[in-house]
């Protein structure tokens, strides 16, 4: 990543912030919360003039700095996935966490995680796809009940258990299609294996990772599937 795409990515992560001059704390929270189109819960204010002169007299209008307290690309994307729930009459709510993960969470998370969080995925890339303009700045996550640490430890079990395959054998094994983040937690697993590479290969969205066994004279594409995908 160049110096140019660290600042854009950076300024996507930074919260918004701005002085109003308005009559009141309540009115400055409605006219950024107009402006940014998000809740007035998800904004801070400051009076950092109040507007009165000599003798406590009311002279002109408070100096109010205003900021949310997320990156607006987060708290716009939870609102959005609220929306989502709300259509689907799903029993959920969509919040934000510290880490800018959007966590939904109700009776109905069976449904949303869906077969192999398939469900979880399509809300993930639909999102991401609306408010993730720049492809410099990090995803948009979703999680629900806690279904993505649960995924990360299969993944690792499975990283594990293909590496010993493909040391054993000495020939490369190709791995179901997956996310960008289930790749990243397999090559995470595998980096520090001298006895296999792992290359990720092919087009979103069938792009998958392929583990090699170390000094393979040529990645042929006649390797073997690995069928079994985790749950």
């Amino acid at each position: 990543m160049n110096g140019a795409e660290n600042k854009e990515t950076a300024a996507a992560l930074q919260v918004e912030s701005m002085i109003l001059e308005s009559k009141s704390l309540e009115s400055a929270y409605e006219t950024a919360s107009s402006l940014w189109n998000v809740q007035s819960g998800d904004i801070d204010a400051t009076v950092i003039d109040d507007g009165k002169r000599l003798f406590g007299l009311i002279g002109k209008k408070m100096k109010i700095r205003v900021s949310t307290k997320s990156p607006l690309m987060y708290l716009q994307a939870r609102d959005f996935a609220n929306q989502l729930i709300k259509l689907s009459e799903l029993d959920l709510a969509a919040t934000l966490d510290l880490e800018n993960t959007i966590n939904l969470d109700g009776n109905d998370s069976a449904i949303v995680i869906g077969r192999h969080g398939e469900t979880l995925k399509a809300f993930e890339f639909l999102t991401n796809l609306i408010y993730r303009t720049d492809q410099s700045t990090p995803k948009i996550r979703f999680d629900c009940a806690g279904y993505r640490s649960r995924r990360e430890e299969s993944l690792i079990r499975l990283a594990e258990s293909v590496a010993r395959e493909v040391s054993h054998r000495r020939a490369p094994v190709a791995l179901e299609p997956m996310s960008s983040w289930e790749r990243r937690i397999i090559h995470l697993a595998l980096q520090d294996n001298k006895e296999i590479t792992t290359s990720s290969e092919g087009e979103e969205p069938l792009r998958k990772i392929v583990v090699y066994p170390s000094g393979h004279p040529e990645r042929r594409r006649n390797f073997r599937r690995h069928r079994a995908r985790p749950a």
